[in-house]
């Protein structure tokens, strides 16, 4: 619908994604509420031991622009999901790389030993392969079982493809670390991604091959074990979403996982840790919503390309 009640500003028209209430054609925009926030996600910082094309979020060596957050950060909005009666039920951590940070085993210990379930990304590389995480994980692992769960990056069931990505030979050594995990008891869940052209059965069917021929419990159909993600260009042209676009498409606010999520990262500078609406857009600032949880229950403008090709349109969730 057209809505000109908007004062935008500016003499000239509006491009896509500039305005937080309308769109180009002057639609009104699309918005989430956070109906049940049943994930939090904690970024453990931004450095990496490996350096992906295309990484949504510039992980690298040496990009330490989300710097390491620590166990008593995390106790704090472990304090304030309580505060608020969040109905949340699984903690989720990403990176960067995630076994980097030095309180990695201390945070998930913590949020285990409050009862939530724990979902860790990992590219279970050398990072987590190193004497002291491996003691870790196995203690974690011994006294909370199947509550910890890993998800590890393997974006191609083809080593040629994945190495594409992480660089020669990255496959073969995600592989070792993922026999590990399996010989050891963990569970594991994979992520896809979607750039080759695979369809979605073609894609699975590989995976559930090469789960096969190593052994790995992961069930290569289900979307929240093997997760495929949706390539995320910000060149790619993409529709706005707007209001009527949830009746268009058949979808509701409850399918986009900023209606249930809410991401937790510490800016290299900062003296506090800020809480964003979704772990996809940790540098754009209109995502940014405070610094407790309290300020970061209103609702999300979908004022962005990922929220229509990434979680509108693809139809992906970070949420295990």
């Amino acid at each position: 619908m057209n809505d000109q009640s908007f004062d935008t500003g500016k003499a000239e028209p509006l491009g896509k994604f500039e305005h937080p209430e309308i769109t180009a054609k002057g639609e009104t925009r699309a918005s989430v509420p956070l109906i049940g926030a049943t994930t939090l996600w904690f970024n453990t910082g931004t450095l990496c031991n490996i350096e992906c094309l295309n990484c949504y979020i510039e992980s690298s060596p040496q990009n330490d622009a989300l710097v390491y957050i620590s166990t008593a950060e995390v106790e704090d909005y472990l304090d304030q999901i309580k505060q608020q009666n969040w109905p949340t039920t699984e903690i989720g951590f990403t990176g960067g790389e995630p076994f980097m940070n030095p309180d990695m085993i201390a945070m998930a210990q913590a949020c285990l030993t409050r009862g939530y379930q724990v979902l860790i990304l990992t590219n279970a590389m050398l990072p987590m392969m190193r004497k002291s995480i491996k003691a870790g994980l196995l203690k974690l692992q011994a006294e909370f079982g199947d509550k910890l769960t890993l998800r590890v990056s393997l974006d191609h069931f083809k080593a040629e493809l994945h190495d594409q990505m992480r660089g020669r030979g990255s496959y073969d050594v995600t592989l070792k670390g993922m026999e590990w995990l399996r010989d050891n008891g963990f569970k594991m869940a994979i992520a896809g991604r979607t750039l080759w052209g695979d369809n979605d059965t073609e894609s699975r069917a590989g995976y559930k091959a090469l789960f096969q021929k190593h052994g790995f419990d992961i069930d290569a159909h289900n979307p929240a074990m093997t997760v495929l993600f949706p390539e995320m260009d910000e060149a790619v042209d993409v529709p706005e979403i707007t209001t009527a676009c949830w009746d268009i498409l058949g979808k509701t606010h409850h399918d986009v996982m900023c209606s249930s999520s809410r991401m937790v990262v510490k800016r290299k500078g900062a003296d506090r840790p800020a809480v964003l609406a979704c772990t996809l857009l940790a540098y754009s600032p209109e995502f940014e919503l405070g610094e407790t949880l309290k300020q970061a229950e209103g609702d999300v403008k979908l004022n962005h390309p990922h929220c229509a090709k990434f979680c509108v349109l693809g139809g992906a969730s970070c949420s295990g």
